[in-house]
């Protein structure tokens, strides 16, 4: 269905309108609040941003809508990263040294929106998390299906679901925390270990492969 140049510039005044700077504004507050650690309410942003807290509400109905909302906001250029490339090395790679460097510039609120996950996980064992909605996280299933997609033809269905799900443990805020935190490596030593690790996951994948065909 063709759009219309009234209704492209009815949408673009939309998105430049009141209700897009209330959002802007929100979310840029609520980003400096997670970036200094604190994950914030919806209550507590709306109090930062000298908003009330039923328009607060309106755009965020909830903590866990605020913060998937702040992750999508600092994922950025991950979340269209994409690859052409014929080989699963190449494209691991490439996909790291894209996402590393984003990671690490809003480290603090990742793990701010990780805290979130860990919160809610207790309090659902706990029976006390009510009607809250919960907070998913799971980007990095699609990126690492697209890491693995030039495997198909040469490495099983399941063994490429496997190499992705063991992908996921190299990329991340986690791995941040495990080398980082733990280890004591920078972020480009983190970035180098995480870049090994991986490609040594797809090379073993690829080795299995062969070693049964």
């Amino acid at each position: 269905m063709s759009v219309s140049r009234q209704q492209k510039e009815t949408a673009s005044t939309a998105e430049r309108g009141p209700r897009a700077r209330t959002r802007k504004l929100m979310l840029e507050t609520a980003t400096r609040l997670m970036q200094s650690g604190i994950t914030p309410s919806v209550s507590e942003v709306a109090e930062a941003a000298e908003v009330s807290r039923a328009t607060a509400y309106r755009y965020f109905p909830s903590q866990a809508a605020l913060v998937h909302a702040v992750v999508d906001e600092a994922l950025g250029p991950i979340l269209d990263w994409s690859s052409d490339s014929p080989n699963a090395r190449t494209r691991v790679a490439d996909l790291l040294a894209t996402a590393m460097p984003r990671i690490d510039e809003f480290e603090a609120t990742f793990k701010a929106a990780l805290k979130l996950s860990l919160d809610q996980w207790a309090q659902r064992q706990a029976g006390t998390l009510g009607n809250e909605p919960l907070f998913k996280r799971g980007h990095r299933i699609d990126l690492l299906e697209c890491v693995t997609a030039p495997l198909q033809g040469t490495v099983p269905r399941e063994s490429r679901e496997r190499l992705a799900q063991a992908l996921s443990l190299v990329f991340g805020i986690e791995v941040l925390i495990v080398l980082k935190d733990i280890w004591g490596l920078t972020s480009e030593g983190a970035q180098s270990v995480a870049e090994w690790a991986a490609k040594a996951l797809v090379d073993a994948a690829i080795r299995q492969a062969e070693s049964k065909a």
